[in-house]
């Protein structure tokens, strides 16, 4: 039986040791690092995930500032607002909340950020250095993702690594960290997609399997081997009788896999916690990379 990578565990050890660091920079009487979110529109699943951050920068003793628009907000208004917050050196890093409405290009949002405020880690700029090697901003998902592999001590050199789904936020990202030289990293990495033809083939060689599909239950038992790490990244609703109405479910069918794995992450409780940690640790980076 597989045993759990705990990602509340060590999302809530990372966060205190961020705290203690907070702390220590405002009784030396400097100010604390500033993070803010910008919010288009009234998608459940975004104002959910800004308020969660809000929350996470009080507990820490960040200061943070949440900029709503309306869903009809223009393209223009938010890219003005972008240069403001580019140019405040009171904010250390910003996010903007994807997705955003289609009257906005998403592409040029993220091009308009400064790319040492990018606590994201989506502009160009970033995903260049993180993909050469050098220092850079990671996508809070995989850096939390890498930050698990390394505090459970999970041997990555040589082994052969997985990754399921190919976005820019995940996928991809995912696959270049762990070629990369160094721990976590040092795999042989197969990046698989919705195009791959007889992907339980690869699935079943693998030592390491990231799946970030949001196709719930995908990955069954008989697709991996015995002892194989799993690392879901997928998050779905599932319909349910619960009073809520509904469950959250992962890529991963979690009973079948847990039976042969040696290491696997609960959904929800796994990656999802360390991804909110790993925010808050980039946008204390970003406080420490500006000359105070």
């Amino acid at each position: 039986m597989a045993q759990i990578l705990d990602g509340l565990k060590i999302s809530g050890e990372i966060k205190l040791e961020i705290k203690t660091e907070v702390e220590k920079i405002i009784a030396s009487g400097k100010r604390p690092p500033h993070l803010a979110a910008i919010l288009v529109g009234e998608n459940g699943a975004s104002k959910a995930y800004v308020n969660s951050k809000v929350k996470d920068c009080a507990e820490l003793g960040f200061k943070s500032s949440l900029i709503k628009f309306p869903e009809t907000a223009s393209e223009t208004e938010l890219l003005e607002k972008i240069g403001e917050l580019n140019r405040n050196p009171e904010i250390d890093g910003f996010i903007v909340q994807l997705p955003l409405p289609k009257q906005i290009d998403q592409e040029k949002i993220i091009m308009a950020i400064d790319p040492k405020k990018d606590v994201d880690g989506f502009h160009p700029e970033n995903f260049g250095k993180m993909a050469l090697e050098m220092e850079a901003f990671l996508p809070a998902t995989p850096f939390g993702i890498l930050t698990l592999l390394e505090r459970y001590h999970i041997s990555t050199e040589g082994k052969h690594c997985v990754v399921i789904g190919r976005s820019r936020i995940v996928g991809k990202p995912m696959s270049i960290l762990m070629s990369r030289k160094g721990f976590p990293g040092n795999s042989t990495v197969t990046l698989t997609h919705s195009h791959t033809e007889h992907l339980e083939k690869y699935t079943q060689d693998a030592d390491i399997v990231i799946t970030a599909l949001g196709n719930p239950y995908f990955l069954k038992g008989e697709m991996i081997k015995t002892g194989a790490v799993v690392i879901d990244v997928g998050i779905s609703r599932v319909a349910d009788d619960s009073e809520k109405g509904y469950r959250l479910a992962g890529d991963v069918d979690f009973e079948s896999c847990a039976e042969k794995a040696s290491w696997i992450t609960p959904v929800p409780g796994g990656v999802g916690p360390m991804t909110r940690a790993m925010l808050m640790k980039n946008t204390l980076l970003a406080y420490h990379s500006e000359k105070r």
